[in-house]
């Protein structure tokens, strides 16, 4: 038998006083009823408004070295592990990462996000974005994250006299069902890499990816865990169960459920912001737009190795909500 939490109002307002939902009531949004899913989502937008309005922030991530990764993340076409068929190369050069900011500015993106492959960078790769983030903050009015792998205490404080405003590292999933889909790290190495971060002035991003066989109370312990790390953003993918992975064959995400997940991280989150990540538009299809009554972030353009609709196509959808692009003004 489902618990079914009906007042949705009344964890609106318990979220908008900062107190986390119980297990019991962050399992009656997963579980609830679909007939209820709009009566939810009213309830979850009444707390985004209030932290954020009608604005939304545009996120364009630059994939600055695909593949060659000794790690075995079963969710990853770039793992060691993977089949997939993607395009391989080292470190993008200095000049490749300043084109890429550009045309973030272009597409009205305010943070620009630079993702390398690997389990953590070496000391040229290091170089490299320091560089290339210097040259991009005396010349665009971005903000830049970066999403390296697992850091050392002084590789962290490096990013952060060199101007990254944020890092990135996931903490994927729940700390139990973590080892069934990476062995070659621990979810501890993920928490560490975010303290270290967070030590060093960053801003620290961490979020999870949905649909890798967790059960709705291993979600619940997703967004506890994310509210006790303090992320400042939380980026919440959707599985895309890439051919050539292990989890090529998991089954695909309905998207109500998905819309449920994001109201309910922003309950349990209220004041961070909600970015809908990867996987955005194979699994919340037809109302990807709803989705943003709950998160008030997207990611625009190409993800990793898959590809995401027309930026263009983004900011119609925003422009027909009556919502509004946040401009990033340093």
């Amino acid at each position: 038998m489902k618990t079914i939490h009906t007042d949705w109002n009344e964890l609106a307002e318990k979220a908008l006083r900062g107190q986390p939902l119980t297990m019991e009531e962050g399992l009656s949004v997963l579980e609830a009823e679909d007939k209820e899913l709009l009566a939810i989502m009213n309830s979850a937008y009444k707390v985004r408004h209030h932290h954020y309005g009608n604005k939304v922030k545009l996120n364009l991530i630059i994939n600055a070295k695909s593949g060659l990764c000794p790690e075995d993340c079963g969710y990853c076409s770039q793992s060691i592990v993977s089949k997939a068929p993607i395009s391989k190369y080292p470190l993008l050069e200095k000049e490749t990462l300043i084109e890429g900011a550009r045309k973030a500015l272009e597409m009205k993106v305010g943070t620009y996000c630079i993702v390398a492959s690997g389990k953590g960078p070496t000391s040229k790769e290091l170089d490299q974005v320091i560089e290339a983030v210097r040259e991009i903050k005396a010349e665009m009015p971005l903000k830049i994250c970066a999403c390296l792998g697992i850091l050392t205490e002084d590789q962290a404080v490096r990013l952060k006299e060199a101007g990254v405003d944020r890092y990135n590292h996931n903490l994927n999933t729940s700390r139990r069902h973590f080892p069934s889909i990476t062995t070659t790290h621990t979810y501890e190495d993920r928490q560490e890499t975010v303290q270290k971060a967070k030590a060093a002035g960053m801003s620290p991003c961490s979020g999870c990816i949905i649909g890798m066989g967790e059960t709705n109370e291993e979600i619940v312990e997703m967004a506890y865990a994310l509210r006790e790390l303090e992320a400042d953003s939380i980026p919440v993918n959707f599985l895309n169960p890439i051919p050539g992975t292990p989890l090529e064959g998991q089954k695909g995400l309905n998207p109500r459920q998905c819309l449920k997940v994001l109201a309910l991280m922003r309950f349990m989150n209220p004041s961070k912001e909600i970015r809908i990540a990867g996987g955005r538009e194979l699994n919340l299809r037809s109302l990807q737009a709803l989705g943003l009554y709950a998160a008030n972030s997207i990611f625009v353009g190409d993800y990793l190795t898959t590809a995401g609709q027309e930026a263009s196509e983004d900011h119609r959808m925003i422009e027909d909500l009556g919502f509004e692009i946040e401009i990033c003004a340093l």
